[in-house]
């Protein structure tokens, strides 16, 4: 491919404002806010009472740590060789924006937009702070720490095989704790139970996404989890997570946290997986069969998650 001249910072034009945009790989922010809205429905359960700025400003954090991430991550792929030697990517799920290899972006370019994002999303958590108090500047600090030191040398914690933690960590366990404080300025143990499902869900969109990229992490020496454990027990362990997801919503029920109800839809989306897994178990050797669980694994985090938020609402 006819590598694209690389655009300037000066150069303001729409199609370029739109290349930065992009860049940021906008398609994922669902799998960040989400949970945010999560958090504050089961803190509007408990309050009876919306802190609209709180949530709107949260968003917007939350947004900015995630375009910091996904373009920073593209410039550390992109250091260790990872992106150039990447041919089995399925785009545009696996194997980064690809915007540098493109000639779309540089390198540089990509670099200063990530901390460009990443200032964004600090001064968003400043006005968090101001409103709400200190304890959102750890939370805000910590997710953001996770997001860049999961490919960040030298910690690097995809290459640790500690990615999904991390992931599961930064954009379900904290967004979902932070934004139910912010609506009840008080720390609930429950959440916590609420914030597994979620948790597991984003974590296993990573889990996925990564076989495709496996052969090219493993020339590079990005030692990923998938890497470590190859493919067939990639999917048992993607099987096993689910199973936890959906006994966490089930101890939810007979802890009393919600009604029976919230159980009905992801109990329906479990049974598809197993049917999607099984009807897809040429993965490793069939891109449709591999693309068909990655769309499967987005879609119920997407739907899982907008269920239960709205389960604790009405």
């Amino acid at each position: 491919m006819k590598s694209r001249p690389a655009l300037h910072w000066q150069d303001t034009s729409p199609d370029k404002a739109r290349i930065y945009f992009l860049a940021t790989r906008p398609g994922f922010f669902t799998a960040s806010v989400l949970p945010v809205l999560l958090g504050t429905a089961w803190g509007y359960s408990l309050t009876g009472h919306l802190n609209l700025l709180s949530f709107l400003l949260a968003v917007l954090a939350i947004i900015s740590v995630h375009a910091c991430v996904n373009v920073l991550n593209d410039v550390y792929d992109d250091m260790n060789g990872t992106d150039q030697i990447n041919t089995d990517h399925i785009f545009p799920f696996s194997g980064g924006s690809r915007f540098i290899q493109e000639g779309l972006l540089s390198r540089e370019q990509m670099r200063r937009w990530g901390l460009i994002l990443g200032s964004v999303s600090l001064l968003f958590g400043l006005a968090l702070i101001l409103r709400d108090g200190l304890p959102v500047l750890w939370l805000g600090l910590t997710g953001l720490g996770l997001g860049v030191m999961y490919s960040a040398p030298p910690i690097a914690l995809a290459g640790r095989g500690l990615g999904e933690l991390a992931v599961a960590v930064g954009t379900g366990l904290l967004p979902v704790v932070g934004a139910a404080w912010l609506q009840t300025h008080a720390w609930d143990p429950q959440v916590m139970l609420l914030a597994i499902p979620v948790s597991i869900w984003v974590g296993c969109i990573l889990l996925i996404n990564e076989i495709p990229d496996r052969t090219a992490d493993e020339a590079s020496g990005k030692r990923t989890l998938v890497v470590r454990l190859g493919a067939l027990a990639t999917i048992r362990l993607y099987m096993v997570a689910y199973c936890i997801a959906l006994a966490s919503l089930y101890l939810m029920v007979y802890a009393g946290m919600t009604t029976p109800y919230i159980l009905i839809l992801p109990s329906l989306l479990f049974l598809l997986t197993l049917a999607v897994v099984y009807k897809s178990r040429d993965f490793v050797q069939s891109r449709i069969s591999m693309t068909r669980i990655i769309k499967h694994t987005l879609m119920t985090h997407m739907l899982g998650s907008i269920w239960i938020t709205v389960s604790l609402l009405f």
